[in-house]
């Protein structure tokens, strides 16, 4: 019988946070810069507390106040599955021909590790013969990653509400079998549509003749509503090719939104762990607030990374998509052999989630500005015992 593992991670914070997958650890990915207006940055040492100018960071809400993005959480290398717990002896909720193992099973078999260089694995049993209706191992996890590389045949990394509750669903990255672009999705109670106005790059998803914009997870499937990214470097063997990417989404009042970077166009505030998604220019998917109550429909998340296989049409997440995509036999015989399953794998370097952090005080910033007043630092420093101080060796 083949097996997989699966981890959770309870996020209840996951509210006004960018989720960031980072390309590189540096020492300057600590670091959080500032802007004109709050130029100060405050390192924590062992000794009396530095501030520094800075000038970059600072983000802005669509009624015009500041806030910044501060380092929260980072899972990498060998502490990465720490505070994580692995989905095991439960049926898959997309109704997979896979086992979700425990931790122990899943280090024991090699489908969880770590390797030497800090890269995090996480993959299906390739090496089991399976007799026919056998269902293979696999992991399964909750959280979101930089990927070296993306699993074939049916990977997803989606954020969830606890308790494997549909409703609150974003699907960051999601495809099967042969498909060439990302697809975003988002799964709701009824009530909340996607804004076919709102700015985005990619082709609104659509099923039967119509575009997909009711997230409702009560109808058409469950199809949710989302958006497909237009470039082939966002999924399958050419996001590979190009050395890995970057998945960001960021999520608070304003909206859900998710980019996504291949190597060599990491953004340069992403790389130095200064992450300000005003720049990066339109997302490839976007749920505004607009149509959409963010607060009501979306609430304390559980990240999940997965891959699955066949399943039964409809209640199956892919559908009829093995019969009509050319692949030979049916999915359960090619579900036997060990061989199909050598690229069903995850390979990471690290996650970094930052959390949103309003502004309340501000500093004149020109060449003959004095030190702030003592009520102003202050006030900044409560900002910045938060998280926003760096910590210096």
């Amino acid at each position: 019988m083949s097996t997989t593992p699966t981890i959770f991670k309870q996020w209840s914070k996951l509210p006004f946070c960018v989720l960031l997958a980072v390309l590189v650890s540096e020492a300057s990915a600590l670091l959080l810069l500032l802007g004109k207006l709050s130029p100060w940055v405050v390192h924590k040492r062992s000794g009396p507390l530095l501030l520094e100018k800075r000038d970059t960071g600072i983000n802005q809400n669509p009624n015009g106040s500041l806030f910044i993005w501060v380092p929260e959480d980072e899972y990498a290398g060998q502490t990465f599955y720490d505070g994580f717990f692995f989905f095991n002896n439960l049926p898959d909720p997309t109704n997979g021909r896979v086992n979700y193992v425990n931790e122990s099973y899943a280090r024991a078999q090699r489908l969880v590790y770590v390797q030497d260089d800090g890269k995090v694995i996480m993959k299906a049993d390739d090496q089991t013969t399976l007799a026919q209706g056998a269902y293979r191992d696999r992991q399964a996890l909750k959280l979101i990653i930089y990927f070296i590389l993306i699993p074939d045949g049916g990977p997803g990394c989606f954020s969830q509400r606890h308790h494997g509750d549909v409703n609150g669903e974003i699907d960051v990255i999601e495809g099967v079998h042969d498909n060439q672009h990302n697809q975003v999705a988002f799964h709701t109670a009824p009530g909340c549509l996607l804004d076919s106005t709102a700015n985005f790059t990619g082709t609104i998803s659509d099923g039967g003749g119509y575009q997909h914009l009711d997230c409702n997870s009560l109808i058409n499937s469950n199809a949710g509503c989302g958006a497909t990214e237009w470039s082939r470097a966002s999924y399958g063997p050419l996001f590979d090719e190009q050395g890995g990417g970057i998945f960001a989404m960021k999520w608070d009042e304003n909206g859900i939104a998710v980019w996504s970077f291949f190597r060599a166009a990491v953004p340069p505030d992403v790389a130095a762990g200064t992450p300000n998604p005003s720049t990066w220019g339109p997302p490839s998917a976007n749920l505004s607030s607009s149509q959409c109550d963010i607060g009501k429909y979306f609430m304390s998340h559980a990240i999940v990374f997965d891959i699955t296989f066949c399943g039964e049409y409809p209640s199956d997440w892919a559908g009829n998509s093995y019969a009509t995509s050319g692949c030979p036999g049916t999915c359960d015989d090619r579900l036997m052999d060990p061989a199909n399953f050598v690229n069903a794998t995850w390979s990471i370097n690290s996650l970094k989630v930052f959390k949103k952090q309003p502004l309340y005080a501000q500093v004149a910033n020109s060449a003959s500005s004095s030190m702030p007043t003592t009520s102003a630092l202050q006030r900044f420093l409560t900002i910045l015992s938060l998280g926003i101080y760096v910590l210096s060796a």
